[in-house]
């Protein structure tokens, strides 16, 4: 069994108004043999008849660079789900469990970016194949970080049923959480399928988020009482969060977006004024 087909049935858990958590079906990564849709330069899964054994090689390692990001893109996308099912039911147990699995994401980052330096020592790569190397050390990064977010959010578990405690910010933070999660998906989605078309719709998708962050400050803003500081504070740092996950899922849009065609100019969001880790 390959990666793809270990990692082909992975199930979603959809955030209800209700707080619960619900399953459905979700594959994240394309079936073998599925075509590519937006690329302008194909990425075969085995080598041209009469093509060069080493390029052949060369190509293989490609392929399985790809999939390694997409395992790892899986184990950040039950962080996130376990992280927010943290924030809206405060359950420790699942807390405890986002904490211990930090550590293989580090791993990942570590192993995975020590491949690409291997690759681009060894095999000195041009045009296409350069700048997938790059973008995948790149978007390692945006997972990693990723997973780091999804640490502030359960660090605020003993603070949930204060959070809860005010409907007016609360159920704000529940829709950025459903956002952040689907601007995610569709990320590693246009990753694994290497779609330029899905990958230029994630930064249209940010504004919703963007949208969601300005009414949260206003529910902010107009809290009241002894507890208005605290449950202030402890909602800040939770949208806070959700909202940076939204953004390192549109770097990857545009990592995408610059590896597959070449634009610098697309990698211009991550180095303008507003720009946090």
């Amino acid at each position: 069994m390959n990666a793809r087909e270990m990692v082909g049935d992975v199930c979603s858990l959809d955030v209800h108004e209700s707080g619960a958590l619900d399953s459905s079906p979700w594959c994240l990564l394309p079936k073998r043999g599925s075509s590519r849709k937006g690329i302008g330069i194909q990425f075969s899964d085995s080598a041209d008849e009469g093509q060069e054994p080493a390029r052949t090689a060369f190509q293989s390692e490609l392929d399985q660079l790809r999939l390694q990001v997409e395992v790892m893109a899986l184990k950040v996308d039950e962080q996130i789900r376990r992280a927010v099912s943290v924030l809206l039911t405060g359950d420790e147990d699942v807390a405890r469990t986002v904490v211990d699995s930090d550590d293989e994401i580090d791993d990942m980052l570590v192993s995975l970016t020590e491949r690409c330096y291997d690759l681009l020592a060894r095999q000195n790569p041009v045009a296409v194949d350069l700048r997938l190397v790059v973008s995948v050390i790149r978007i390692l990064g945006d997972l990693e970080r990723t997973g780091d977010l999804c640490l502030r959010i359960v660090k605020l578990c003993p603070d949930q049923p204060l959070l809860a405690g005010n409907p007016s910010t609360f159920d704000l933070l529940k829709d950025m959480s459903r956002e952040a999660l689907d601007l995610y998906r569709l990320a590693i989605k246009a990753w694994a399928s290497l779609d330029l078309s899905l990958a230029l719709t994630l930064d249209a998708r940010d504004s919703s988020m963007d949208e969601h962050n300005k009414r949260l400050m206003e529910a902010i803003l107009a809290l009241e009482g002894p507890m208005a500081v605290p449950i202030a504070v402890k909602t800040l740092l939770a949208g806070r969060a959700l909202e940076r996950i939204a953004d390192h899922s549109v770097m990857v849009g545009e990592r995408i977006r610059y590896m597959l065609t070449g634009d610098i100019q697309s990698l211009s969001r991550e180095v303008g004024p507003n720009r946090e880790s």
